[in-house]
């Protein structure tokens, strides 16, 4: 029961919004799926909702067209809210499971459980105007969820979460998964992805330009990350010496390094034979964020707040 985007392809006027974007997403996989704002994302997303069409490609679950599938298969958390203001939040959610076919006694049921779950039992009778940003967005992925979808999509679950209902998203994501719901979220958070993801793909210009389990990602990069502390002096100048080795992020407490050609145990050596008093060594893959960055030429967070400061 894959999940198959087979060379999507979308314009809009001369804008290309898709250029043959091609990825899987496993059953019951926790998947994220990056890009900087204007990548192509949300329109991927509203493809294989089947709110937009492509122009060419295809989107399959299951080997049955999204076209075909049945609506309540999909659940949708969009980056624009859409609850009615002036509504309850049970009438809305009862209303919005309704839409699925879920019986009004069951959904009150399961909506009531998942405001517990979520810790904002008291607001059942408030209307959504009056929650504050946070607990509205709870509310919309509540509605999303409540008619038990197998495929869960989410375009910037976590914005504007504070840590404690981060957490308890995380917590959900985790029980939605054991259940066997496949996943797949956009973010800027990288941290995020790395936490809960198994299986990434990363779009630019609409273009798909990496992709597959995080593990075969980060060693398919052929770098590896090095983190070396020192007592005393941090700057140590005899790094400039081995070739192979870029000074990442310097620290007091350790010195990151970027590795391509070199054996990660020369630097300890070379730390060793300069004298120095090695208080931390550590040889890791690169995070996700230093792969995006290579690939797509700046954080996904300096984009982020950019689109922000200009909204």
């Amino acid at each position: 029961m894959s999940l198959v985007l087979d060379n999507l392809t979308k314009r809009f006027g001369p804008v290309v919004a898709l250029d043959g974007v091609s990825f899987t997403v496993e059953p019951g996989q926790v998947f994220g799926f990056l890009g900087a704002n204007g990548a192509g994302k949300t329109t991927t997303m509203r493809i294989v909702l089947d709110i937009l069409r492509p122009d060419s490609g295809t989107v399959t679950w299951d080997g049955t067209p999204a076209t075909a599938v049945p609506r309540r298969t999909w659940g949708y958390l969009p980056e624009e809210r859409g609850l009615y203001p002036r509504l309850e939040v049970i009438d809305q959610l009862v209303f919005f499971a309704s839409l699925y076919g879920v019986p009004r006694r069951e959904a009150a049921d399961r909506a009531r459980h998942w405001l517990a779950r979520f810790r904002i039992p008291e607001y059942e009778h408030r209307r959504a105007e009056e929650l504050s940003k946070g607990n509205q967005q709870k509310v919309q992925l509540i509605a999303a969820i409540l008619h038990g979808p197998e495929v869960l999509i989410m375009d910037e679950p976590f914005v504007g979460l504070d840590p404690v209902n981060v957490a308890l998203l995380k917590e959900a994501f985790g029980e939605m998964r054991d259940a066997g719901t496949t996943l797949v979220f956009s973010t800027h958070q990288m941290e995020m992805v790395e936490e809960l993801c198994e299986a990434i793909a990363i779009i630019d210009q609409g273009r798909l330009v990496l992709g597959g389990p995080i593990r075969e990602v980060k060693r398919a990069s052929g770098r590896r990350v090095v983190r070396l502390g020192v007592e005393g002096d941090a700057a140590m100048p005899w790094l400039a010496d081995l070739q192979g080795v870029t000074v990442v992020r310097p620290g007091h407490e350790f010195t990151e390094l970027d590795v391509r050609g070199c054996d990660p145990q020369e630097i300890l050596a070379a730390a060793l034979a300069h004298g120095e008093r090695v208080t931390q060594f550590v040889i890791a893959d690169p995070s996700i964020e230093q792969i995006f960055i290579e690939h797509v030429g700046r954080a996904p967070s300096e984009d982020h707040h950019l689109a922000e400061a200009t909204r």
